[in-house]
C-alpha cells in the first residue's frame, strides 16, 4: 500500500483520490500507474455519485454518460434534447434535474441488468459504431492532404 494517496484524474473528475488498489512502477520513460480492476472502480465512482452526491455536476453527468457509453448525441436524443445542450450541461455544470435523475436511472437500469433498457442503449450505441466505421477518403491537392467530401 502507498502511504501517499494517488489523485486519480484519468477518469475525468478532480477529486477522486485512491488510498490502494494501485501500483506506481518505475520505467525508462517515468513511472507509470497500474490500477486494480478498474471497472470496479468505475462502478464504484459511479454508484457513489448516483447514491451519496445530491445533485451532479456537469463533469460527474458527463462520466455517468461514458460510463454507459453513450455519445452526447445519442444520450441527447434519448432524452428529447439537443446535443448542444447536453454539451452545455457538461461544460457549464448545470444539469438540470430531470436530467440528473435520468441518467442515473438508465445507469442504474444498465449496469442493473435491465435487458430492455441495455438493449435499447446497445442499439443507439451501435448507431455510432456505423457511423464511426463508415470509409473516411482522403486525397492530396495542393501538396495538402484533405478529407475527399465526395467520397
Amino acid at each position: 500500500m502507498s502511504a501517499k494517496p494517488l489523485h486519480y484524474r484519468e477518469c475525468g473528475l478532480r477529486n477522486i483520490y485512491l488510498k490502494n488498489g494501485f501500483k506506481i512502477r518505475k520505467t525508462p520513460y517515468g513511472e507509470t500507474v497500474a490500477i486494480e480492476n478498474l471497472l470496479d472502480l468505475h462502478h464504484a465512482i459511479a454508484c457513489d455519485l448516483i447514491h451519496y452526491k445530491p445533485k451532479l455536476t456537469g463533469t460527474e453527468f458527463r462520466f455517468l454518460r461514458k460510463e454507459i457509453d453513450m455519445s452526447q448525441k445519442r444520450l441527447a436524443e434519448l432524452m428529447g434534447t439537443k446535443e448542444q445542450t447536453l454539451s452545455l450541461w457538461e461544460r457549464k455544470g448545470i444539469v438540470p434535474q430531470w436530467a440528473d435523475r435520468f441518467v442515473r436511472k438508465v445507469y442504474l437500469e444498465v449496469h442493473g441488468g435491465n435487458e430492455t433498457i441495455i438493449e435499447l442503449v446497445d442499439r443507439l450505441n451501435n448507431l455510432d459504431r456505423k457511423e464511426a466505421a463508415k470509409k473516411r477518403t482522403f486525397q492530396k491537392s495542393h501538396s495538402k492532404w484533405r478529407p475527399n467530401k465526395a467520397a
